[in-house]
């Protein structure tokens, strides 16, 4: 069936007014009840994202109901399992971690020196052999690392990270909702599919609405799936090689700085740079040298990911300007704040997917000027006759030749 059969025409007036109170009503609503639109969107992408696993059990004939709890509890169990052994091992590195950062600026040797003090020594006495004399931070360098509360430091690190451990408990609530509402989608999604198809049907060749949507998610998750394990690993296995070569003391945390880095290029933009700070902190208290090879790596594999990766990877999966990206993400953080930064990504695929199957069947009525309305020729006799002036302008009067009556007196004179 041609689009032109299911078209939809949107009149001037709905374009003047319904459509920006439909903005500002979905705004309003985004902003009032956040909590709850937040729930019903995740539902709503989990349920697109697991769809074409259930509708595949379905093909080998297992009912729906069957289907859809086997795709669930498998993909909960992986969830599960993933999310225990990440906070379980980030914990355990982080406290030592933070174990090695106060003894740096607290343990003293058999000179009462702290290493923090002992690296400002080194540090002066490097600056004093190679003609850099006149460099003199001893002394402000002293001051600093005794003013640094290390212990009160690493102490707020610890909490924030256990409370960051404890709140996955605190939003199981959340969780539920969503894998209840979830479920409940799924089980109508073939009814809401057959009924998007009857009104709206697909363009001959071309797939249904779901499908398409479901394809374009499904391409942005693999998509940045792949571009989190590949960064991911890259970061991991160069910290590695750089403690192999005896640059960098943190090889044994090599594995968690990768998985860290992975996670954090689900945040668009700014995870490249949140996932070098902490190989960056941890190489700048062990050895200022350490921080420049770490800081250099990462910046090698910004250049790589930017040039490279990104674009062969993510290129034909969101397919979305720079500047819409950025605004979504700025909107998220405001109103969800930010869990809405892992989402307006995978929400922006499914719009993009939504506009683009309906971009050739929404018209706009055009606002060319309107046709003149047809008088009553009754009404029209009535009216007074026009004067046409157009001529008149830019002429000159006549001369004005004297009639026989003024010239008579002038004759007899």
């Amino acid at each position: 069936m041609s689009p032109k059969n299911a078209s939809i025409t949107i009149p001037r007036w709905i374009q003047l007014v319904g459509l920006p109170l439909l903005a500002i009503f979905v705004w309003k609503l985004a902003t009032t009840v956040s909590h709850a639109v937040f729930v019903f969107v995740v539902a709503a992408l989990v349920a697109l994202l697991l769809n074409p696993m259930v509708r595949a059990l379905g093909r080998i004939k297992i009912p729906r109901g069957i289907a859809v709890a086997i795709v669930y509890l498998s993909f909960a169990a992986t969830m599960g399992l993933g999310l225990a052994a990440l906070a379980t091992v980030g914990v355990d590195r982080s406290r030592t971690l933070a174990e090695r950062v106060n003894n740096y600026f607290t343990e003293q040797n058999k000179q009462k020196l702290t290493p923090a003090e002992h690296d400002v020594n080194r540090l002066q006495a490097w600056l004093d052999t190679h003609h850099l004399e006149r460099v003199k931070i001893r002394k402000q360098g002293l001051e600093l690392v005794r003013d640094v509360n290390a212990k009160k430091l690493t102490s707020r690190a610890l909490g924030w990270i256990e409370n960051a451990a404890l709140s996955l408990a605190e939003i199981l609530f959340s969780i539920v909702l969503i894998v209840v509402i979830s479920i409940y989608m799924l089980l109508d999604m073939g009814r809401l599919g057959r009924a998007l198809d009857s009104r709206f049907p697909p363009n001959r060749g071309s797939p249904p609405l779901l499908t398409q949507v479901e394809l374009s998610l499904a391409s942005y998750v693999k998509g940045q799936a792949l571009l989190s394990l590949i960064i991911g690993t890259s970061a991991g296995v160069g910290l590695w090689l750089l403690g192999t070569f005896g640059i960098f003391s943190g090889m044994k945390y090599a594995v968690f700085f990768g998985f860290w880095v992975a996670f954090t290029e689900l945040i668009p933009y700014l995870g490249p740079w949140l996932g070098a700070i902490p190989p960056t902190a941890y190489a700048l208290v062990s050895h200022p040298v350490e921080a420049v090879w770490v800081a250099l790596l990462f910046l090698v594999i910004h250049q790589i990911e930017g040039h490279i990766v990104v674009p062969k990877v993510m290129g034909s999966a969101l397919r979305l300007h720079p500047l819409l990206i950025i605004f979504g993400i700025l909107a998220a953080v405001e109103i969800y704040g930010l869990l809405g930064v892992f989402v307006v990504l995978p929400l922006l695929a499914t719009l993009r997917a939504i506009w683009g199957y309906f971009s050739d069947r929404v018209t706009f009525e055009p606002w060319s000027e309107l046709e003149a309305v047809p008088i009553d020729p009754a009404l029209e006799a009535r009216l007074p006759a026009t004067v046409d002036h157009s001529e008149e302008i830019g002429e000159t009067a006549p001369d004005v030749q004297p009639t026989e009556e003024s010239s008579a007196p002038a004759a007899e004179e």
